[in-house]
């Protein structure tokens, strides 16, 4: 694999080796799906793309390394075909992959889905031959192709809110063949032109699920969206639309996380310091250490969701040691600090953020400590509500 000649055939290769991977690391497709990955081609939609490198620079920025066939044919192709989600645009800039250049801070705003979840999605939608759907994010195209692989491009419309990815997935993807309805649109307001869809798929998270795109969806069809907000706690969601528009479906396994759609990204919230410096200066012992929320656990990242429906408009950081907690809509904020073996906290506004993180743990706990499957998320005139047997209804509040 030295040149770019054998491109094609390199790329058949690892193809098949990345599609029977995914059967040895517990992630097999059925084989529908499976057919689909084998001919979809991924570098088509991927001429380049940053990854970061092992160190930061002197300011602390992270440095983003450019990969093309043309800078490193192997490594490209090799990354392209592991089971990687790949970062390929900046700060909403996009790149001239023929002369990219490194990067040296910038926060990523557009990536290629590793392939197995770009799969998982459509197969956990419940897509089959026959669905018409709607995909909420083109990005660079690849998730798009494969609908039209297995389903024809006839019943595919995918929509991306930035012109200048949407132009580069259209280009690849009629380049291999592939004709969906591509349209520039802020998917949270689905696509009416098209309408009713079987299925929709958001492959970028929501604070709370758009009523268009129900309203867009047949009765008894699914809508399966990533959920997140502004602790970075994720799930997933797939609900089926009753005829009366209302909506429900369970949370589904597994920890995984999209970026946000550009409309519902987190507010500035300033120097967290500012912050602190107005809260009460006699703390309280915390019941629970911050751990519970920012370990490197799939429970951590399910109970970070869960108290996050508890102070939907808090964000989280950690500087100097001190965990801080702001909430820029109600002027709220909270401080945690180790004291010894013992985290303290101050809480100021009329919020105490904390404290109803707090009970949402004490209840998660009381419960048995459920897993996602076993909570259920039902979207109506009032909102949307998350529910589970086991918790008090009041604790994960309605968006």
């Amino acid at each position: 694999m030295t040149t770019p000649a054998d491109l094609d055939n390199d790329a058949a290769a690892l193809r098949h080796a990345m599609v029977r991977a995914f059967a040895e690391t517990g992630a097999p497709l059925a084989p529908a799906w499976q057919a689909v990955a084998e001919r979809v081609p991924r570098h088509a939609f991927v001429p380049g793309f940053y990854l970061p490198a092992d160190e930061r620079d002197e300011r602390g920025l992270t440095v983003w390394k450019p990969v093309t066939a043309d800078l490193d044919y192997g490594r490209w192709l090799a990354t392209l075909y592991s089971d990687t989600t790949l970062v390929t645009q900046l700060d909403g800039e996009e790149t001239d992959w023929k002369n990219p250049t490194v990067r040296r801070g910038g926060t990523p705003t557009s990536s290629s889905t590793l392939p197995s979840l770009a799969l998982r999605m459509w197969s956990d939608a419940d897509v089959a031959e026959g669905h018409t759907v709607l995909e909420v994010g083109t990005g660079a195209g690849y998730s798009t192709a494969l609908a039209c692989e297995r389903l024809g491009s006839s019943h595919v419309t995918s929509v991306d809110i930035d012109p200048d990815r949407l132009e580069t997935a259209a280009e690849a993807l009629y380049g291999c063949g592939y004709t969906p309805t591509l349209a520039r649109a802020d998917g949270l307001y689905g696509y009416w032109p098209e309408a009713w869809f079987d299925r929709i798929v958001a492959t970028c998270s929501v604070r709370a699920v758009p009523p268009a795109l129900l309203r867009q969806t047949r009765p008894g069809g699914k809508v399966l969206l990533p959920l997140s907000g502004w602790l970075y706690g994720s799930a997933r969601v797939l609900l089926t639309v009753a005829a009366d528009g209302t909506a429900e479906g369970p949370l589904l396994p597994g920890t995984i996380s999209f970026m946000a759609a550009r409309t519902h990204a987190a507010p500035a919230y300033g120097n967290p310091a500012d912050w602190a410096a107005g809260l009460p200066r006699a703390p309280r012992s915390a019941r629970h250490a911050p751990t519970r929320l920012t370990a490197a656990t799939e429970e951590a990242f399910h109970l970070r969701f869960l108290a996050q429906s508890a102070v939907p408009d808090a964000q989280l950081t950690t500087i100097d040691g001190i965990l801080h907690l702001v909430d820029v809509v109600s002027g709220s904020s909270a401080a945690l600090t180790m004291d010894g073996d013992t985290w303290e906290v101050r809480e100021g506004g009329p919020l105490r953020l904390w404290e109803r993180i707090e009970q949402v743990v004490d209840a998660f706990d009381a419960a048995g400590r459920p897993r996602p499957e076993t909570f259920t998320l039902r979207v109506d005139g009032r909102g949307q509500q998350l529910s589970h047997p086991g918790m008090p209804p009041q604790l994960l509040l309605a968006l």
